[in-house]
């Protein structure tokens, strides 16, 4: 008999199958494993920020005089009370925005890493995501799930979803950001499989170019069993559409 389970945490809603004999997860056996230059390239970035929660005065100070040229080459007026603060404000945004670039998994995992037997799907899902587009540097939105079979070692459900928010707090674009964090997982947990999709929507299609309100892009990454074994990766669909 097939038991389901479900607990929400925060904005995340984490499905746990039981397994038994049908649905064992066979195809994964032996998949903890993965050729390293998979998946070390793909979470490097060439650029390195400081730790920018409360900003840097130097960065603060050269991004501002940046934003303020900025407006003066739409024909603003930087001076005007409006505007008289908006350099500084939007340089402390985009240090935010950008913080992701100073984390990295192993540290941001830290000792949230549980040795539990376990065998069966765990999904997270609903992740929500907000990112900036490498291309206009304006936004996308959407959602990940998040599913993966274990090998021995479960992740804290805080640190799945901190995970997603290191990588989209960069400048990005939604098929990287669907790799970067399946990668990540299997990295940190060397579990047998992950898979991972996001759904989004970019203001870059929205604001400007085709200018198409409403339209969504959908991205997957699978690793392990989840890639290689039809009826895993069938089961991880299938609970989504569940809803």
């Amino acid at each position: 008999m097939v038991q389901e389970t479900e607990d929400v945490h925060g904005t995340a809603t984490l499905r746990c199958r039981a397994s038994n004999s049908d649905l064992s997860h066979e195809g994964c056996a032996g998949q903890g494993t993965f050729p390293s230059d998979s998946y070390h390239l793909c979470l490097e970035t060439p650029q390195q920020l400081e730790p920018t929660h409360d900003g840097d005065g130097d960065q603060i100070r050269k991004l501002a005089k940046a934003v303020r040229t900025i407006l003066e080459c739409v024909g603003e007026d930087p001076e005007r009370e409006g505007l008289r603060d908006t350099p500084e404000r939007y340089a402390k945004a985009l240090l935010y925005f950008t913080k992701g670039y100073s984390e990295n998994a192993q540290s941001l995992v830290n000792s949230a890493v549980f040795r539990e037997n376990y065998d069966g799907l765990i999904i997270v899902r609903d992740i929500g995501v907000f990112s900036l587009c490498e291309h206009h540097m304006v936004p996308f939105t959407g959602k990940m799930h998040i599913g993966y079979i274990p090998d021995g070692r479960i992740l804290g459900l805080s640190k799945v979803a901190r995970l997603v928010e290191m990588f989209s707090r960069r400048l990005q674009i939604q098929e990287r950001l669907t790799k970067q964090v399946a990668m990540a997982i299997f990295d940190v947990l060397k579990p047998r499989g992950v898979g991972v999709i996001m759904e989004s929507s970019h203001l870059c299609m929205v604001m400007r170019g085709v200018e198409k309100i409403g339209s969504t892009t959908t991205t997957s990454y699978m690793v392990g069993c989840m890639r290689s074994s039809a009826k895993t990766r069938d089961e991880f669909f299938a609970l989504l559409r569940r809803g």
